[in-house]
C-alpha cells in the first residue's frame, strides 16, 4: 500500500495517509517553509572590533490599565491618557517602508489581531513583506504580556498559545517570536522562564528587578545570565538566557523623541542657533560607554520607545536616522562605537556568537522593590474578587474546551443555541495581562475585565448545555447558579424536584462537597446509581445573609457529597420531602473539638479560636492558633513618603492590629459536615469546616466591607501560628507548579539590606504555601493568588483583602478602594484548605488538592424529573490517569484535530511514591474518540517538537533539544515536571 505524508503549512492538520499515521519515521519537513529573510538571517551586520549599540524601536501597549482595551485601541478617553494603538501600527508600517534599515518590534497580539482584521489586502501584503524581511518582528507573541506573580501556569500557556497560533497562521515561520519580552511585569517568576524555554524561546529580556539586585549585577557584569528555571527538568530543557535591560524599557535620558516627550530633537543645520549634533553625539557616546561597563560583550541594547509611543513614528525614525548617521560618522575620527537599528533577536544572536560563559540563576526575582521602602508586594493580593473570578473562569474554560471536544459539532450549534469557547479564550487571555489579574488597573478597567469574562461565561454555558445534551440525551434546559458561594440559586431555592449535573474536568475521579440554598428542611438526594446519598439541611449563617443581602432568600443549605468520574459527569436527583416552619439554629457555642476519620480540630474553650490540629492517621499533632489582623497602611513617614497602594505594600508598623481575640461563636454538627462559625467583627467572619471523609480542614473567610471612616487604609491578613520549628524558612509555589524555598530577610543571590521587615518578606502564591520541620508539614492551599509570608517561626500569614486611601504613585492615579456591588466597599469570601502531614508524603496530598481547586467541578441544574432514557453518568476517558499525570489541555484545534497536553505534576524529589517517570497510552485515553494521528509540538503549539532547535548557552549539561522520541509512538512517557503537547487527529466513535 502506498502512503503519502502531507505537511500542512498552518499546522491545522496532521500528516495522514489512508487512515494510517506515519509516526515512527519522523522524516517530514517543517510545517512552514523557512525564509532566508526573517529571524536571525535578517539581522544587520555589526562591527566585531567596536562597541555595537543595538537600537530597538518598540512600543509598550498595555492591554488595559488606565483605560480599557477598547479605549486603548481606538484612542478613546484621551482625557485619561493619550494613547491609541491603531494609530501606532498605522504610523509604524508607513515609516518602515521608507528605509529598509529601519526595524520595529511588536508584542501584544491582542491589539495586532484587532488591527490586522481591519486592514485591506494591500496593507496586509505590505505588512507580510515587512515581517518576511525581518523589519517588523513579533516578540513574545502572547495575547498579552502576562503578569508573573498572580497568574496560574495553565492560563499563561493558554494565552501564549492563542497569540502564537494567530501569528503562526498569519505569517508562518517568520511570525514566530524567538525572544520572550516581559519589560513591565513587577517581578519575575521562575516558572514563567521554564514555560518560555519549553515554548522554544531562545532568550528572555525584562526591565524590572530589585534595585539592590540591579546594583550588584551592574557592578559584577551579571546583567545577563542563564536562568535554570527548573530543579526537575534536565538541562537545558528549562534553561533560558535572560537579560536585564539597562533602562527598564525606556530610552536613555535625553533621547526620547516621541510626541509625548520633551527631549530636544536632533537639530543638524549648522546655520541654526540651536544646532546640537555635537552635544547629542557626545552625550550618547558617554551613555553607551557607561552602559557597556555593566555588560560582558561589545554589544549593548537600548530600548527606543515606551508606553504607547510611535503614534507619530516619523518623529522617532527621523531623529534615530540622524543619530545613527552622526554617531557612526565619528568612526572616521577614531570612535569605536557603532550604532544600528536592531531587534532583541539580533542582539541575542550576537551574545550567542560571543560564546561566553554566563552566570547561572536558579531562584526567582520576587519580591521586586524599586527603593528601600517600595516593595511591590501588595498586588499579590489586590482586587481579590477579580483574582477569584479569573481563576473560576479558567476552570470554566477548561470544562468548556473539554466538552466542545466530547460533544462534537453539536456542542457549538445545538438545541440551546450557538455556543463557543473562543470568546472566553480571548477574555481569559486579556485577563492575564500584568495590569489585569494583578489588580493594578483603574476601577472602571477592572469592571471591564470582569464584564469580558462574564460574556465569555455566557458563551461557554451555551456550549456546555449543548454538549451535555448530546452526552446525556436530555434537552431539558439547564441553569447555572454562579452565586453558590453566597448561597444563591433561584432554582434550588424554589423547586420541589430538580437534578444536578456535576462535570469533573480532572483526569481522576473526585469527591466534592455541595451546598445548595433551599427552603425545605428535608430532602432526598439520589445518585446516578439510584442510591440515597446522606444529606443534611443546615441554617444559612448570618455572615452569608449579610453578604448576599437581597439577592437570595433561602433559609437553609442542603449539604451533601458528590462523586464524578474522570473528565465526565454524574447526575443527582434532589426531591423536597418536608417544608415546615421548623427553625434550624446553630448551637451558640464552640465545641471543645470536632473530628472525622482523619482529622481532629480543637478549640480554645475561652476564646473559641483554633488551638490544635491532629492527623489521626499519622498520630501527628500541632498546636495551632488562627486569627485575623490588619496592617495599618502607611500614608508616608519620616523614612519615606511612600504610601501603600495597588502595587506597593507598606504597613506603618510591623505589628498588625488584632481584630478580635474572642469572636462570637456558634456551631453546627451533622453526619455530613461540622462547622464552627466565628464572627470576629461586623466585617470579618469565618467558618471552620470539616467534612466527613476529608483529610483537610476548610477555613471559609468573609472579609468586608473594610471600614475606612477612621481615615486608615487596611491590609487584612489571617495568621496561622503553630509550634512547627520552621527555622525562618517557608515554601511557596511558582505559578502553581514548582515550589521554591523562602527565607526571612534573605535573598539567594545578593546580600539583602532589609528595610521593610514585613513587606520585604512577602511572596506570591498561586495555589499553596507551607512550613515544615523534621516531623510535620502544615500546608495551606488557596483558591486564588494571594500574598504570603512567615514573619515568625512556625507561622504563615496570608493577605486576604486590601482597602487603601492613598495612591502609591506608580501611575494608577486612584486609591485601591473597591466600591463593591452596593458602593459601601467590597465584600470578599474565600477558602483556605489546611493539611497536616509528614513532610515526605505532603506532596501526595497537596498536589491533587491544589489541582482540584484550580479545576473544580461545574454544576448545572435542570428543573423537574429527567426523561427516562437520560444518561446519568459518563466519562470521556477509558480509565483514570495515573495519579502523577494531570490532563492539562483538551481543546478543539479544528474540525478534525484536538490539542492535548499531558503533565507530570510532581517534582523530581518531591514524592517517594509519584516522583518517577510515568507512561500513558494515547490509544487507551479517550472513551468516545479514536485517535488516528498524533504529532508532538512545542509547549506553545506553534512548532513541531522535532523542529525545536534552541540556541544553546554555557553553562549547560544537555544537548540540543529535539523531539520525535523513538519507540512505540502511542506510549507517552512523562518525566517529573514535564509537559508534553500533542496535536491529535481524531474521529468520534
Amino acid at each position: 500500500m502506498m502512503c503519502v505524508c502531507v505537511c500542512v503549512p498552518n499546522m491545522a492538520l496532521l500528516r495522514v495517509c489512508a487512515g494510517l499515521f506515519l509516526l515512527q519515521l519522523h522524516v517530514h519537513s517543517s510545517p512552514i517553509p523557512r525564509s532566508s529573510g526573517c529571524g536571525y538571517q535578517s539581522c544587520p551586520a555589526t562591527q566585531p572590533q567596536m562597541l555595537n549599540v543595538h537600537l530597538v524601536p518598540h512600543t509598550h501597549d498595555d492591554v488595559g490599565w488606565l483605560k480599557t482595551v477598547d479605549q486603548y485601541y481606538y484612542g478613546g478617553r484621551n482625557d485619561i491618557q493619550h494613547a491609541g494603538v491603531q494609530y501606532i501600527l498605522d504610523s509604524v508600517v508607513g515609516e518602515l517602508q521608507k528605509d529598509p534599515a529601519r526595524r520595529f518590534i511588536y508584542v501584544e497580539t491582542a491589539f495586532f489581531y484587532r488591527w490586522w482584521k481591519q486592514q485591506n489586502q494591500k496593507t496586509r501584503r505590505i505588512v507580510t513583506q515587512l515581517v518576511e524581511e525581518g523589519r517588523l518582528e513579533f516578540i513574545n507573541g502572547g495575547w498579552c504580556m502576562s503578569d508573573e506573580a498572580t497568574t496560574h501556569y495553565s492560563a499563561v500557556i493558554d494565552q501564549m498559545t492563542l497569540g502564537l497560533r494567530f501569528l503562526n497562521d498569519t505569517f508562518g515561520e517568520c511570525g514566530r517570536p524567538r525572544v520572550a519580552w516581559h519589560i513591565d511585569p513587577f517581578g519575575h517568576a521562575r516558572e514563567h522562564a521554564s514555560l518560555f524555554a519549553q515554548m522554544g524561546f531562545d532568550g528572555f529580556f525584562f526591565g524590572r528587578l530589585d534595585y539592590q539586585d540591579k546594583a550588584q549585577r551592574m557592578k559584577a557584569k551579571e546583567m545577563e545570565m542563564v536562568w535554570r528555571a527548573s530543579e526537575s527538568l534536565k538541562p537545558p530543557t528549562a534553561d533560558l538566557f535572560t537579560g536585564v535591560l539597562p533602562n527598564g524599557y525606556n530610552p536613555p535620558t535625553g533621547f526620547c523623541w516621541d510626541q509625548s516627550c520633551s527631549d530636544a530633537p536632533v537639530q543638524d543645520d549648522p546655520d541654526l542657533e540651536d544646532y546640537n549634533v555635537d552635544t547629542l553625539v557626545a552625550n550618547f557616546l558617554k551613555i553607551a560607554r557607561t552602559q557597556a561597563q555593566s555588560y560582558k560583550t561589545n554589544h549593548i541594547i537600548m530600548t527606543m520607545g515606551s508606553d504607547f509611543q510611535y503614534e507619530n513614528a516619523n518623529l522617532w525614525y527621523k531623529n534615530m536616522d540622524k543619530l545613527i548617521r552622526y554617531v557612526n560618522a565619528q568612526q572616521a575620527k577614531g570612535s569605536q562605537v557603532n550604532v544600528l537599528y536592531s531587534t532583541p533577536s539580533c542582539y541575542l544572536q550576537e551574545l550567542h556568537l560571543a560564546n561566553l560563559t554566563w552566570p547561572l540563576k536558579t531562584d526567582d526575582f520576587f519580591p521586586y522593590a524599586d527603593d528601600a521602602h517600595n516593595f511591590w508586594s501588595g498586588y499579590f493580593t489586590s482586587r481579590p474578587a477579580l483574582k477569584r473570578y479569573e481563576r473560576l473562569s479558567n476552570s470554566l474554560l477548561q470544562t468548556c474546551n473539554q466538552l466542545e471536544v466530547l460533544g462534537g459539532p453539536k456542542s457549538r450549534n445545538g438545541p440551546h443555541g450557538e455556543g463557543d469557547s473562543d470568546t472566553m479564550k480571548r477574555a481569559m487571555a486579556v485577563a492575564q495581562h500584568h495590569d489585569a489579574v494583578s489588580g493594578t488597573e483603574r476601577q472602571h478597567v477592572a469592571n471591564d475585565y470582569a464584564k469580558r469574562l462574564a460574556i465569555g461565561w455566557a458563551h461557554c454555558q451555551v456550549l456546555v448545555s449543548n454538549s451535555l445534551a448530546v452526552l446525556s440525551g436530555s434537552d431539558v434546559p439547564r441553569t447555572f447558579c454562579e452565586n453558590l458561594n453566597i448561597t444563591v440559586c433561584p432554582l434550588s431555592e424554589s423547586s420541589e424536584k430538580f437534578s444536578m449535573n456535576v462535570y469533573n474536568p480532572l483526569a481522576r475521579p473526585i469527591t466534592w462537597s455541595v451546598h445548595l440554598p433551599v427552603n425545605g428542611t428535608l430532602y432526598n438526594v439520589i445518585d446516578p446509581n439510584g442510591q440515597t446519598v446522606d444529606s443534611q439541611v443546615i441554617p444559612v449563617s448570618k455572615a452569608t445573609q449579610d453578604l448576599r443581602r437581597d439577592r437570595g432568600y433561602s433559609m437553609y443549605e442542603l449539604v451533601f457529597m458528590v462523586q464524578a468520574p474522570p473528565m465526565g459527569f454524574s447526575t443527582y436527583s434532589i426531591t423536597l420531602l418536608k417544608a415546615d416552619s421548623t427553625q434550624l439554629e446553630p448551637t451558640p457555642k464552640a465545641p471543645v473539638s470536632m473530628q472525622n476519620e482523619y482529622l481532629m480540630v480543637t478549640f480554645d474553650p475561652n476564646t473559641g479560636l483554633l488551638s490544635g490540629l491532629t492527623n489521626l492517621e499519622t498520630k501527628q499533632s500541632i498546636q495551632l492558633k488562627q486569627n485575623f489582623y490588619w496592617y495599618n497602611a502607611s500614608d508616608g513617614n519620616v523614612e519615606s513618603t511612600q504610601p501603600s497602594g495597588a502595587y506597593i505594600f507598606r504597613p506603618n508598623s510591623s505589628t498588625p492590629i488584632t481584630i478580635s481575640e474572642k469572636p462570637d461563636v456558634s456551631c453546627v454538627q451533622t453526619s455530613v459536615v461540622q462547622e464552627v462559625r466565628q464572627e470576629f467583627s461586623p466585617w470579618v467572619s469565618q467558618v471552620v469546616r470539616l467534612y466527613k471523609g476529608s483529610r483537610e480542614l476548610e477555613l471559609e473567610w468573609t472579609v468586608g466591607p473594610i471600614p475606612v471612616a477612621d481615615g486608615l487604609g487596611k491590609e487584612v491578613i489571617t495568621r496561622l501560628d503553630s509550634n512547627i520549628g520552621s527555622s525562618g524558612l517557608f515554601y511557596t509555589d511558582s505559578n502553581g507548579r514548582e515550589v521554591l524555598q523562602r527565607r526571612k530577610d534573605y535573598r539567594p543571590t545578593w546580600n539583602l539590606k532589609q528595610s521593610e521587615p514585613v513587606a520585604g518578606n512577602y511572596y506570591p502564591i498561586n495555589s499553596r504555601a507551607f512550613i515544615k520541620d523534621e516531623k510535620s508539614q502544615m500546608t495551606v492551599v488557596t483558591e486564588r493568588s494571594q500574598g504570603v509570608s512567615s514573619i515568625f517561626d512556625g507561622s504563615l500569614e496570608i493577605m486576604l483583602h486590601r482597602r487603601l486611601l492613598r495612591d502609591d504613585v506608580r501611575g494608577v492615579g486612584e486609591p485601591l478602594s473597591e466600591p463593591g456591588e452596593f458602593a459601601d466597599g467590597l465584600m470578599v469570601r474565600g477558602r483556605l484548605l489546611l493539611t497536616l502531614t509528614p513532610p515526605e508524603t505532603a506532596a501526595d496530598t497537596h498536589r491533587p488538592l491544589a489541582q482540584g481547586l484550580v479545576l473544580q467541578p461545574m454544576l448545572s441544574f435542570q428543573e423537574g424529573a429527567l426523561p427516562h432514557n437520560t444518561k446519568l453518568e459518563f466519562s470521556g476517558l477509558q480509565a483514570a490517569l495515573p495519579p502523577a499525570v494531570h490532563l492539562l489541555t483538551v481543546s478543539q484545534w479544528d474540525s478534525e484535530s484536538v490539542l492535548l497536553r499531558l503533565e507530570h505534576q510532581y517534582q523530581s524529589a518531591e514524592s517517594q511514591t509519584y516522583s518517577h517517570p510515568v507512561t500513558v497510552n494515547l490509544q487507551k485515553l479517550f472513551s468516545t474518540l479514536e485517535i488516528v494521528g498524533v504529532s508532538e509540538m512545542s509547549l506553545g503549539a506553534n512548532q513541531w517538537k522535532e523542529d525545536m532547535n534552541r540556541l544553546q548557552w554555557t553553562p549547560n549539561t544537555g544537548g540540543t533539544m529535539k523531539g520525535g522520541r523513538l519507540g512505540d509512538p502511542w506510549e507517552i512517557t512523562l518525566q517529573p515536571m514535564e509537559i508534553r503537547t500533542f496535536l491529535l487527529r481524531v474521529r468520534h466513535m
